[in-house]
């Protein structure tokens, strides 16, 4: 009798384990994973995918590739975007006539100026690190702060900066107009010679929507190429969907949620001090809170962090793994102090070890596809 108990106990258990829905069967097979089962676990539809560590609470949204961009060169040949690449390069937007906005957003340094903090009018330095203009159009704010709205409201800001460049916005019409070799580009933009501040700017931000990432092999990668991506990138790319919990801030197809975050930098009552988002709203819990940076291309656009901190990624994973929360005030301090900065509780000690970092790190560096570089034009001379 007990031998038929058991025959049927086992029956109805290989019955189930039959009927085991695939992905279970895989969380089976996982229960103690090689890195060899997890990078297994990748070669798949994304759909397939292990489900990555993510925060009761908090927005994401799964990796996506991006394309190469077949609309790039006509795009370049629009009117409009031609005079705002010819005023994007020409120093003479600045006062000084020797400072562009390529000066600080070089295409032949990503975008960017590869300066802890960007460096403009009489050689004064900025308080913080330029942000690269690459895929720039898909960002809905803009500056560390986000503090403006549109790309068109962001141009002021360097234009007229003593530190930027230093430019009296209100006169500048005037000088772009005394230049006869800029009519002709006006007038096939906007169909007359006229030249407003609106109409610069607005040449300027449509130049700069065109400025974005061509696709790497991570973008392969998640377009089944499986080849794309050594085993040790396709580990990283675990341990930062995982254990390093860097999808809570940066996921999707540019790996940004853009949202601000205080990551601990804030420097807060010290030489250095940047209180970022709280100089907008004047909310204290926004003490210390910057955007979000996309990924793409980050292996172009170093240093990183909003005040240029790290040029290298062992840096920047080294603090994440830290956690980031020695600095956090006790209850005591907070309560005589409310603006005094907490870190994001998003940041945890994660305990990655060695290898982990190390794949974490190829994985990063697994982001960067870009290789065209723009060449400068001959913007007018008089």
């Amino acid at each position: 009798m007990k031998k038929l108990i058991y025959w049927g106990l086992g029956g109805v258990t290989m019955a189930l384990l039959s009927f085991t829905p695939k992905v279970n069967q895989d969380l089976l097979d996982l229960q103690d994973p090689t890195i060899e089962d997890i990078v297994k676990s990748y070669k798949k539809a994304i759909s397939e995918w292990p489900k990555p560590n993510i925060d009761y609470g908090v927005k994401w949204q799964e990796f996506s590739p991006i394309k190469t961009d077949s609309a790039y060169f006509t795009e370049q040949d629009k009117p409009n975007v031609i005079l705002g690449k010819m005023l994007f390069f020409d120093p003479k937007l600045s006062q000084s006539n020797q400072i562009s906005c390529s000066s600080c957003h070089d295409p032949e340094m990503g975008w960017s100026d590869r300066r802890h903090v960007a460096l403009g009018n009489n050689h004064l330095q900025g308080n913080r690190n330029t942000i690269s203009l690459y895929n720039i159009a898909e960002r809905n704010l803009f500056f560390w702060d986000g503090r403006a709205k549109t790309l068109e409201e962001q141009a002021a800001g360097p234009l007229g900066a003593h530190h930027e460049m230093a430019m009296d916005v209100k006169t500048l019409p005037a000088k772009i107009q005394a230049l006869k070799g800029y009519k002709p580009l006006f007038k096939n933009a906007y169909g007359d010679e006229k030249v407003t501040y609106d109409r610069i700017v607005k040449a300027i931000a449509d130049f700069q929507k065109t400025i974005k990432s061509q696709p790497s092999r991570f973008d392969k990668f998640l377009e089944g190429k499986y080849n794309a991506l050594s085993d040790e990138e396709i580990y990283g790319m675990h341990v930062f969907r995982t254990k390093a919990r860097c999808m809570n801030c940066h996921s999707g197809q540019y790996l940004t949620d853009e949202s601000f975050h205080n990551i601990g930098l804030t420097y807060y009552k010290r030489k250095y001090e940047d209180l970022g988002l709280y100089t907008i709203t004047q909310k204290a819990e926004d003490v210390g809170k910057f955007k979000t940076p996309q990924l793409r291309d980050l292996m172009l656009t170093q240093p990183w962090m909003h005040n240029g901190l790290f040029g290298d990624l062992e840096g920047v994973v080294n603090m994440y793994n830290s956690g980031m929360h020695m600095i956090d005030p006790s209850a005591e301090t907070k309560l005589k102090d409310p603006l005094y900065p907490v870190t994001d509780p998003l940041l945890k000690p994660l305990k990655l070890t060695k290898e982990e970092k190390q794949a974490l790190i190829s994985f990063l560096e697994a982001l960067s596809g870009t290789k065209y570089k723009m060449r400068r034009p001959e913007f007018p001379v008089e």
